[in-house]
């Protein structure tokens, strides 16, 4: 048999199928719904299960479908890879579709997710795909992108298909949206440090690796602008964007009217229609219809929609997001230190936790919407237990802790609640000795340090002595005495029994540190160099 012959069989009998299953329910579903229906002593629900069974009779007897409501028909297919038809299975399946509409009938109430154009066939262009884009200016994403990367998680888990752009192309020039000067341009070897590492962040939000449909991908614009010329890039591109169009963006009149010192380079005014190229690639070659980004994003994405429209005739859509600022209107994500990263080499999980732990009570309210995956129930019920008592910091806590364990891990976030113990609570010198250097540092950020010889301890010291003259932590000896005699001073978090009790480097946290507590609040980090 020809492998057209095959295709139109396998088709048939897809098609009757469907057509079939439309229109009978199998025996064991039958066999459960009549033991249920047994088991039930309210009269109504009775006749419930007797109206299921006759709507059941009268489809068969009078070949209709059961159910008018179509809903969208999905396969999972399971076969070897030496399976004959394997790839025009995809085809075939839906032309069965399509058959088994009409033959039996199958009410067509299926429309294009983003147009909800109705084909008539219980049938679409495939799943909807959307992007959206990074510029790899750095090795590690911040959570500046934790918004535009929750939206396409969101994208994914309702079935939809996200493309992760890296730019690894238009990142060599410099996004001037929402930008008052030029960026430093990037090396290609930097560039691909860089993009490997947001790959690797990436995965933690989106399905990269599975057999779904709907996987993720990510791409990277330099795989197809590495080999445009200038002159190429100029001929095919260029000519349907006109100059005026793209003077008139945002983006391009605040770099123009006096808002930057320096004005605004050649190489980031192309910016946009290289952007909007990556957009009509994308069209042409996955067939993406939806471009996602901030709101600074407008400008760019606009341009790629008119891109596709002037080349192809095309409609594509736009889907941006407010830019993320906290209640005061200061900038989210930044700190005195700096922005706040999702790699641990930047900011450590402690410090990760302890910002979200405190937002202002208004910015939970809604950072708890936007970056975690909580129902609107649980949001809502969690808005409400806030309210009763916001001195317990419910939304803080939990908010924290959601997008800490999503970033990091269940261990990090454990971590983190433990050595913010060990400032804030009465934590144990096993869970000090727990810490890693990193996050010791971190949560005693602030606290007076002292430096004192490292030979000098592997001799042994005198605390008396070490506290008082080599570190300054006690005013006196006298003064460390009656505290020590009181019970108010400590020494890696157990109390000092004697004020001339013999420190060595064996007491050394990390085999570098000593933390010092007199009385409840007040604490001391020396180290031994």
């Amino acid at each position: 048999m020809s492998n057209e012959k095959q295709v139109e069989q396998l088709t048939n009998y897809m098609a009757n199928f469907i057509a079939h299953i439309a229109k009978k329910l199998p025996d064991d579903v039958i066999a459960k719904l009549t033991e249920l229906r047994d088991k039930e002593d309210s009269p109504l629900s009775k006749t419930i299960y007797d109206t299921m069974f006759e709507n059941q009779r009268l489809a068969v007897e009078l070949n209709r479908p059961s159910c008018q409501d179509t809903g969208v028909l999905q396969f999972w297919v399971k076969c070897g890879t030496k399976f004959p038809l394997i790839d025009e299975l995809e085809g075939l399946l839906k032309e069965a579709v399509v058959k088994a509409t009409f033959k039996a009938p199958l009410r067509h109430n299926s429309v294009e997710t983003f147009d909800e154009y109705n084909t008539g066939k219980n049938v679409g262009k495939g799943t909807p795909t959307a992007y959206l884009g990074i510029d790899p200016t750095a090795d590690s994403l911040h959570i500046g992108h934790l918004c535009g990367v929750m939206m396409l998680r969101h994208f994914q888990r309702c079935g939809h298909k996200p493309l992760a752009l890296v730019g690894g192309a238009t990142g060599m020039i410099g996004d001037p949206s929402g930008k008052s000067q030029e960026r430093n341009l990037l090396t290609e070897e930097t560039l691909r440090h860089n993009v490997a590492c947001i790959k690797k962040q990436l995965a933690k939000f989106l399905d990269f690796e599975s057999d779904a449909p709907n996987k993720a991908e990510l791409v990277n614009n330099y795989d197809w602008m590495k080999d445009f010329t200038f002159l190429d890039f100029a001929r095919e591109v260029g000519k349907h964007i006109t100059v005026n169009y793209m003077m008139a963006k945002d983006s391009v009149q605040k770099r123009l009217n006096g808002e930057a010192r320096d004005g605004l380079s050649f190489t980031e005014f192309t910016y946009q229609l290289l952007q909007g190229y990556d957009f009509l690639h994308l069209y042409e070659t996955k067939g993406c219809k939806l471009q996602m980004g901030g709101s600074d994003q407008w400008g760019n994405i606009t341009t790629g929609a008119e891109l596709i429209r002037r080349t192809n005739g095309g409609e594509v859509f736009a889907l941006t997001c407010p830019l993320i600022t906290k209640a005061d209107g200061g900038k989210f994500g930044k700190t005195e230190s700096g922005n706040i990263w999702l790699d641990p080499r930047y900011t450590s999980p402690y410090k990760f936790y302890q910002f979200w732990l405190n937002v202002s009570d208004e910015d939970a309210a809604r950072y708890i919407k936007i970056f975690t995956s909580l129902s609107q129930e649980e949001v809502e019920a969690l808005t409400a237990e806030h309210a009763e008592a916001p001195h317990l910091r419910v939304l803080q806590k939990r908010l924290a802790k959601e997008v800490t364990v999503m970033v990091h891990s269940e261990e990090d976030y454990n971590a983190a609640v433990e050595a913010s113990g060990i400032l804030f609570g009465n934590a144990t010198s096993e869970a000090l000795k727990k810490l890693d250097e990193d996050t010791l540092l971190a949560v005693f950020e602030g606290v007076p340090q002292f430096e004192v010889s490292r030979d000098a301890l592997a001799e042994g010291v005198k605390a008396v002595d070490l506290f008082v003259d080599n570190a300054a932590v006690f005013a006196s000896k006298g003064e460390m005495r009656k505290l020590v005699q009181g019970g108010g001073v400590s020494l890696n978090k157990e109390k000092l029994n004697a004020f001339d009790q013999v420190i060595t480097t064996a007491d050394l946290l990390d085999e570098k540190y000593l933390l010092v507590q007199r009385g409840k609040k007040n604490y001391y980090l020396v180290i031994a160099k």
